[in-house]
């Protein structure tokens, strides 16, 4: 299946900014709470920000039709809400937490649908996407039904007739998972989904979903496959390109470990 991204004019592009904070793959949940103590790190002033760009996968389990899945990301929602009154917050959803523009009102929520996000910053096109795109027709069937709100109405009867089995299977599952293994041939795996991709006006392609921490260039094409902060609590900064990285990585620790 080819993919083509119709670009915005560069007069409405959204604009990045300077010392905006991108975090990915922050895996969230009762279990997984950094990503907590960073919003309350946001929050208190210890760390500044105008912009905060969320990558998708931020929460574990978060998928608006099912709200017994909001009870495992309560302080999470909160917190976001609270912050996306005085910065901007940009959130791409993942193929963790979809279907959630209703639970964060103030927010930028950008659907699996309307990515890449094409932002300007210093003369520069910078596509934001999480990641699980062109990733071929089978994932393409299981995320269309994963997101239809048909099938998780009829999931969500089930699970709430079967005494909450699915979620409670889901969340077994998500504990289980391994989140920082290195990807055999990642390079080679991206040059072909990017080849799908058809960004040609891109000049920065930034992913998340993969959890690699990869820079490398294709053609004209920059690509930064960024860390996961849950595998240990990286961000990342944007700052000026010139004759520099466009992202400065940072790690968080509340606690020492």
């Amino acid at each position: 299946m080819k993919h083509s991204v119709s670009l915005a004019s560069p007069m409405s592009l959204k604009i990045l900014q300077s010392g905006a904070i991108l975090i990915a793959d922050a895996h969230c949940a009762p279990w997984r709470t950094p990503f907590i103590d960073f919003l309350r790190a946001l929050e208190s002033g210890e760390i500044q920000t105008s912009q905060l760009i969320l990558m998708g996968d931020i929460f574990d389990m978060l998928y608006g039709p099912i709200p017994r899945t909001y009870g495992y990301n309560t302080e999470g929602l909160e917190l976001l809400n609270r912050l996306s009154e005085r910065l901007e917050i940009i959130y791409l959803e993942g193929n963790h937490d979809f279907l959630i523009a209703e639970l964060l009102p103030r927010v930028d929520v950008f659907r699996r649908e309307d990515q890449p996000l094409i932002m300007s910053y210093e003369g520069k096109q910078i596509a934001f996407s999480h990641g699980d795109s062109a990733m071929g027709w089978g994932y393409e069937l299981y995320t269309a039904l994963i997101r239809s709100r048909t099938v998780l109405g009829c999931l969500r009867l089930i699970d709430t007739l079967g005494g909450g089995f699915i979620v409670t299977w889901l969340e077994k599952q998500m504990k289980r998972k391994k989140h920082c293994r290195p990807i055999e041939h990642f390079e080679r795996l991206m040059a072909n989904r990017i080849e799908e991709l058809k960004l040609d006006s891109v000049d920065v392609l930034i992913e998340g979903h993969f959890h690699q921490n990869r820079v490398f260039g294709f053609n004209h094409l920059s690509y930064i496959n960024v860390g996961a902060f849950a595998c240990n609590e990286r961000y990342f900064t944007v700052q000026s390109i010139q004759n520099q990285p466009l992202l400065h990585e940072a790690v968080f620790r509340k606690e020492p470990r």
